[in-house]
């Protein structure tokens, strides 16, 4: 649907989060203020994707501006508690048809960088006071939200995380009791959420990274078998970095860089996909849809090959012509055969862009105490851990697979972008990027478009797609899945379309997504 640019527009994954966006806008706030007000209400409506205690970033473009990105992603402790010491285990995951494995506890929590993010951004490009700015947040943690459809299915999914604790059980199932499943309808209210917030809103940062809430936080890990101490919290600061830009089909992308990969491995796809430039291949063709197949393959294949995830030479490697012209290479002489994250888009009257993707893993199954929220488990997210539980390096930035995207046409067009997902983030955008600009798709068909997502040699198909083009695939790939409805799975990218009508938007249905404008 097309809008007036009267106040602006957000896409994002729970109607009260896009809401609290919206609220802003029509009181005069920015791009920016509405992006940290719908952060701070997401952590009340969305409290398995987003938290306090977790990390993101935010792909900004003030009007008239370049691109910036603020990555305020977390950061690994400054030292590692002893593994006979660490509070840090397995908890099984039931998703119905398949389980997996996450690892929680007080030893999984990395130093989150959510509310240093929330005051940076808001520092720089916030127009309204952040008092006024996070009342939409107040009000849905004091008041309580609905839990809808989805926020219960992921709900009963990580039940395991979520009544790990007495905290956690009491916060999140109240008095309905640890083997009770959620249900849509039920009400969840935070009001020690609430009063921290407020706090924050009157104190500043300082109360969270060196005060009351930072002493109980470090209090927690130090006698429960956490890595954080108060330096960790007290020093953390928020990076602000050039985005990523490439090219393709006449638009100019900006993503998130190093030492994140996410819009790097979303950036080498596209690349690879020129390879059917000048062929006419449609969507859902199914020659096109094997080459997006091995795409996905050869990116996951260049990831491993390069050694992204252990660094800047590795990252800067996979961009490089030859390196590019090798793996394009392969996929033109191949034979015929062959985690929890939220995301928001907003623009405003005034041409202010902000893609926003935040995560805090799945949770580390303790709440601080008197807090109201719960610290993430990145340290036991096997995806951000290649090289193994317990490995990783100190005080370093986590690479991520988040890529907060935007992107502008010579011929005016704007975009913006984004997808939580773990891995099948940078699948789900190349998708949506590629129905966009290849297959001339509005916003909603370009997120309401079936999906695919090759891992190893494991294929995941959204039905959607023809029988031939389908089965073409299945025969390519033995070991796969086919998804006879859109699912969680395959990522949550609300995104938006500018254009000098007006402002297109899509919410993924795939992750309770809303369309709302201002």
């Amino acid at each position: 649907m097309s809008v007036s640019r009267q106040r602006g527009a957000v896409a994002a994954g729970h109607p009260r989060t896009a809401a609290a966006a919206a609220e802003i806008l029509h009181a005069g706030g920015n791009a920016f203020d509405a992006a940290c007000a719908a952060l701070a209400t997401a952590c009340s409506a969305e409290p398995i994707l987003a938290s306090l205690g977790g990390g993101g970033f935010l792909n900004a473009q003030p009007a008239g501006e370049r691109p910036r990105l603020y990555d305020f992603f977390v950061q690994t402790p400054r030292h590692k508690c002893p593994p006979d010491a660490c509070d840090f285990y397995p908890i099984t995951a039931d998703f119905g048809s398949a389980t997996q494995d996450f690892h929680i506890g007080l030893g999984s929590i990395a130093t989150p960088g959510l509310v240093r993010g929330l005051f940076a951004v808001h520092g720089d490009l916030g127009r309204m006071p952040l008092s006024e700015v996070l009342q939409p947040a107040i009000q849905a943690a004091r008041e309580g939200v609905e839990i809808n459809p989805l926020q219960a299915y992921i709900s009963n999914i990580v039940a395991a995380i979520f009544t790990a604790s007495p905290a956690a059980i009491e916060t999140f199932r109240g008095g309905a009791g640890a083997e009770r499943r959620i249900i849509a309808g039920d009400c969840r209210r935070f009001p020690e959420l609430a009063d921290l917030l407020e706090g924050l809103a009157g104190e500043g940062e300082d109360l969270f990274y060196r005060g009351e809430v930072a002493q109980r936080l470090v209090a927690m890990c130090a006698s429960g078998g956490g890595h954080l101490r108060a330096a960790d919290l007290a020093d953390y600061r928020v990076a602000r970095r050039e985005p990523l830009a490439v090219e393709h089909g006449g638009w100019r992308l900006y993503s998130n860089p190093p030492p994140s990969s996410g819009g790097l491995l979303v950036a080498f796809g596209l690349r690879l996909m020129e390879a059917a430039a000048g062929a006419a291949l449609e969507f859902g063709d199914a020659a096109r849809l094997r080459l997006l197949a091995q795409s996905m393959a050869l990116t996951q294949k260049a990831r491993l090959d390069a050694h992204v995830d252990e660094g800047d030479e590795g990252m800067l490697r996979l961009l490089a012509p030859d390196y590019l012209a090798s793996y394009r290479s392969e996929i033109a002489g191949r034979a015929a055969a062959l985690r929890g994250t939220t995301h928001i888009s907003v623009a405003d009257a005034a041409g202010n862009l902000a893609a926003l993707t935040v995560s805090n893993g799945e949770g580390c199954g303790q709440l601080v105490p008197d807090c109201g929220f719960m610290p993430n488990n990145m340290l036991g997210e096997e995806d951000l851990n290649p090289g193994g539980f317990m490995r990783w390096a100190c005080d370093q930035r986590m690479t991520s697979m988040m890529a907060p995207t935007l992107g502008a046409h010579r011929d005016g067009r704007r975009l913006i972008t984004g997808s939580g997902g773990s891995n099948r983030i940078r699948s789900a955008l190349l998708q949506v990027l590629l129905n966009i600009i290849d297959h001339g798709m509005s916003a909603e068909q370009a997120v309401a478009a079936p999906r695919l997502h090759l891992e190893g040699e494991h294929l995941a198909l959204e039905a959607g797609f023809s029988r031939a083009a389908e089965a073409t695939l299945l025969d390519d790939w033995p070991d796969h899945q086919v998804w006879e409805e859109p699912n969680f799975f395959f990522g949550g990218a609300h995104s938006l379309l500018l254009t000098d009508s007006g402002i297109s938007g899509a919410g993924d249905a795939r992750r309770g997504g809303v369309f709302v404008t201002a």
